[in-house]
């Protein structure tokens, strides 16, 4: 019956206009939403709202990248959503609420972003035609056909015409991804830390660079040699997922997905990292680690003699770390890895996989257009040390940036494009 009324409303604007070019109008704005090829810009007097974001900082990451180009897909603006400070998702009344533009530059992303994705505050709300309440479906029955089908129902009316439509479900970093790689780089290349955070990260940099310098000038036996400006000197960055509950997780994933590439012991990753074909040596090897979840410190003992390895405690850095929740201290570290002359991770790791998008993007902004394969001497060097590489060393890692979904890097790959 409500179609046959629906219908029979309509038909009168059909006939006036044109019944099939407005139906192919429809078809061309539904295309043109899910592609998001254009600049045509986001309505400022609709929003989208979405729960507070959990996890860790890269998932939380993602979880934002999906809750934009989900509100750019409704053409909307995203209410300046909630992070989570701390590490526990699991106790909602641990997870420690921060505000987005606590960490990143709120500002800064709408100017980056604009014509793209934009985000709003709720003073910008003017409360006229209420809020819809939009359940997020779960579970093995939600499937990626049902999710889309119900956002492309929120683009019409009546749900459309609220001024609001609010996201209730659990946890947007399980939604179901409708969008390329390319466009998740654009919203990650707009989200920039706040002055505060860089400038940690520009301690831990700059003493893991003096750090290198030292260990040159010794090892030329003349304290006064200026072996080179200290900032420019390079070091190697090694996301070591070694930590408890990283060994749990991985070890259950080889179980479900038959494989073997997943976890890495401390010693399989000093050795592949050492076979690095025209690794400069000696060089500073800084270790990105979650200390709260180590167990021992032996992850200083073992390295080649040419191989430098530092963590923020042997640093010096650790009184920086402490200052932060968890999300602050990540992020810290994402900057340190992000600007490391040679970045090593764990392919399985959205942490890892992040920072090798962002690295393959500097990549392609510097004018690379070949493939990882007998590129020696290309800047920012990415390697994925769970997956053996050439001569015994890590594989080669650079994102494809043709991927029409980021699942790669939002669930974990052995797929590193190399």
């Amino acid at each position: 019956m409500a179609l046959v009324i629906r219908a029979i409303l309509l038909l009168p604007f059909s006939s006036s206009f044109g019944g099939s070019k407005q139906q192919n109008d429809i078809v061309l704005i539904r295309n043109r939403s899910l592609s998001l090829n254009d600049n045509t810009g986001v309505r400022n007097d609709k929003f989208l709202e979405v729960p507070q974001i959990v996890w860790g900082l890269n998932n939380q990451k993602i979880a934002f990248a999906r809750s934009c180009l989900t509100a750019r897909m409704l053409n909307r603006t995203l209410l300046i959503p909630s992070l989570s400070a701390s590490l526990f998702y699991k106790e909602v009344n641990l997870l420690k609420p921060i505000s987005f533009d606590k960490v990143f530059q709120f500002e800064r992303f709408n100017s980056h972003c604009r014509g793209f994705v934009q985000l709003g505050k709720y003073s910008d709300l003017s409360n006229r035609t209420g809020v819809f309440e939009l359940q997020k479906g779960s579970g093995r029955r939600w499937t990626m056909e049902r999710d889309l089908e119900q956002l492309k129902e929120s683009m019409e009316n009546p749900i459309d015409e609220y001024e609001v439509i609010r996201i209730v479900g659990k946890n947007p970093f399980l939604w179901h991804d409708h969008w390329p790689v390319k466009d998740y780089a654009k919203v990650f290349e707009c989200l920039v830390l706040v002055d505060e955070i860089m400038a940690e990260a520009d301690k831990v940099v700059s003493k893991i660079r003096e750090i290198g310098i030292q260990e040159q000038r010794v090892r030329s036996n003349d304290p006064a040699n200026d072996v080179t400006n200290s900032m420019l000197f390079p070091y190697v960055a090694v996301h070591m997922r070694i930590e408890k509950d990283w060994m749990i997780h991985c070890k259950n994933r080889e179980r479900k997905m038959n494989i073997t590439q997943i976890c890495s012991s401390k010693e399989e990753i000093m050795e592949r990292v050492s076979n690095i074909f025209g690794l400069k040596i000696p060089t500073v090897v800084y270790l990105a680690v979650a200390d709260e979840l180590l167990e021992g410190s032996s992850i200083l003992f073992g390295w080649r003699e040419n191989l430098l390895p530092f963590e923020k405690k042997k640093l010096g850095v650790d009184g920086i770390y402490k200052k932060y929740p968890y999300l602050i201290q990540s992020a810290i570290d994402y900057e340190v890895c992000l600007r490391a002359d040679v970045f090593v991770g764990n392919s399985f790791s959205t942490f890892s996989g992040l920072i090798v998008l962002e690295r393959t993007q500097k990549m392609l902004r510097s004018g690379f257009e070949g493939s990882c394969e007998g590129e020696r001497d290309l800047r920012w060097p990415s390697y994925a040390y769970n997956l053996e590489g050439d001569a015994k060393g890590p594989r080669r890692w650079m994102t494809n940036m043709s991927d029409s979904s980021l699942r790669a890097i939002s669930y974990g790959s052995k797929d590193v494009s190399c």
